[in-house]
């Protein structure tokens, strides 16, 4: 393929995406398919000789497509959102064609320094503390995930404590010091955390959240006492700001107060919610935030950034390059001491051209644009309250809306039911929810996610669940 071949094989495939996203409101929200059935359509070995690309683009429909859930459909429910849009597919296709490895400066001087630039735009845009942006001590770095994020600010803050521990015990080992570190967050808190200290090697404790499902200081303080006294090291603290199951949101302001006093490492965890601080009526939530060591969101969730895009912020780089600075030779460059280089603050090598999709975004959409698009969202949600609350057999669970989620779960049922109407829900295919156990409740989630969701497609999406739900509750 030359030139001339990407310019119409591109526009081809442009073209179908296109369509694509023209024919979603029509297509099955989750496909049809068994496990194995790609196997079944697809040749059993790779083809010798090339094909015409028009081939590969016709097999598109009988056989990819067939297998897709399509999260951008305006029925789409179910976990929390994962963005797109046009500007970040056109950013991506950039990345695609430059395709540099920007791990230091000098491998590509634009894919380092916007990202600095973009990301202080963002850190500013959510109004957060001085200390995260380049211009001081810390910085911002796009990871891949939030959870990607989770573990390097949990190797950072264990280089950390292992180097102020050493300063006191010149024989103390990592090994060593590994059995007594302790690692906590909420009972609401991201699978994410646990693999986490399970990747890094240390006791992890969840802290019980009240009925809210909200974790506070004094929870958080009376396990530290317990544990210190018991030997262990207190160093590492997740809090989460919209938890997964419903949206709930710790007590920052309590939590980062303990994280003072006892010398913890505080990270941030807001994935989805934390997009929803560009509006400046949602960012209360961000106080106590001035205690954070770092903090992350996924801009990928719902800033209409394409898949994988996950700001992470730094109150002190010099911990992370601490952690990661491993620097040969040929990875060496004059302009080191002036300029970052990210390898230093990852965990892999590589990386692509990622703030692209954030530069396209901000400037096709202005802050003004995604400010619309998360409230309109938000308001969604709210509609959606107003309808299920005309039906006495429904109840909403925990505060509502949560931005853009709605709990809820038939009033009078059993967990057994309420499990039952979601089988029922998800089996009946027209729309697609998860559900969650939150406080020995079975509930069901219902996540605005879609760009192209307006009011009738929530009012359609209502009608399904009354539907099924009066045709379980009859039988």
């Amino acid at each position: 393929m030359d030139s001339d071949a990407l310019v119409s094989c591109g526009a081809m495939m442009l073209g179908f995406v296109a369509d694509y996203w023209r024919s979603l409101e029509a297509r099955p929200v989750v496909p049809n398919v068994k496990p194995g059935y790609l196997r079944q359509l697809l040749p059993t070995e790779a083809p010798e000789q090339p094909e015409p690309f028009q081939s590969i683009v016709d097999d598109l429909e009988s056989t990819i497509m067939v297998g897709v859930t399509h999260w951008h459909s305006p029925r789409f429910h179910a976990y929390f959102p994962t963005a797109a849009s046009y500007p970040a597919i056109c950013a991506d296709i950039l990345s695609g064609g430059i395709a540099c490895i920007g791990f230091s400066w000098i491998a590509s001087p634009a894919c380092t320094e916007l990202e600095g630039i973009v990301m202080d735009w963002l850190a500013k845009a959510m109004d957060l503390p001085e200390f995260f942006l380049s211009t001081g001590n810390g910085g911002g770095i796009i990871q891949g995930t939030a959870s990607e994020a989770t573990i390097v600010a949990l190797l950072a803050a264990r280089s950390r404590i292992f180097t102020e521990k050493k300063a006191e015990d010149s024989t103390l080992t990592l090994g060593r010091l590994l059995d007594q570190l302790v690692v906590y967050c909420s009972d609401q808190a991201h699978s994410s955390v646990d693999k986490g200290a399970l990747i890094v090697g240390c006791q992890i404790r969840k802290i019980s959240s009240g009925p809210d499902c909200v974790m506070r200081g004094e929870q958080l303080e009376a396990a530290i006492a317990e544990d210190r006294k018991k030997g262990l090291i207190p160093f590492f603290i997740v809090a989460t700001l919209g938890t997964t199951a419903t949206c709930a949101f710790d007590d920052l302001m309590s939590v980062g107060r303990v994280c003072e006093k006892e010398h913890i490492w505080m990270h941030i965890d807001a994935a989805y919610a934390g997009n929803a601080f560009i509006c400046p009526e949602y960012r209360h939530l961000l106080n106590g935030i001035e205690y954070a060591e770092s903090f992350n969101f996924n801009p990928h969730k719902w800033m209409l950034v394409n898949f994988d895009c996950s700001a992470m912020y730094l109150k002190d780089r010099k911990h992370f390059i601490d952690a990661f600075n491993v620097d040969p030779l040929y990875l060496q460059h004059e302009y080191q001491s002036s300029a970052p280089d990210y390898r230093h603050w990852q965990i892999p090598l590589g990386r692509r051209f990622r703030s692209l999709k954030l530069w396209f975004v901000f400037r096709s959409f202005g802050l003004d644009g995604l400010r619309k698009y998360i409230r309109k969202h938000i308001q969604l949600a709210e509609y959606f309250i107003s309808l299920i609350s005309k039906d006495a057999r429904f109840e909403i669970i925990f505060p509502a809306p949560q931005l853009g989620l709605v709990c809820f779960r038939l009033k009078d049922g059993s967990n057994e039911l309420n499990k039952s109407l979601f089988d029922a829900l998800n089996n009946d295919k027209r729309i697609y929810l998860v559900s969650a156990n939150v406080k020995e409740k079975y509930i069901l989630r219902f996540a605005v996610c879609s760009s192209l969701t307006e009011e009738k497609h929530i009012e359609s999406s209502w009608n399904v669940i009354d539907e099924v739900a009066t045709k379980l509750l009859s039988s």
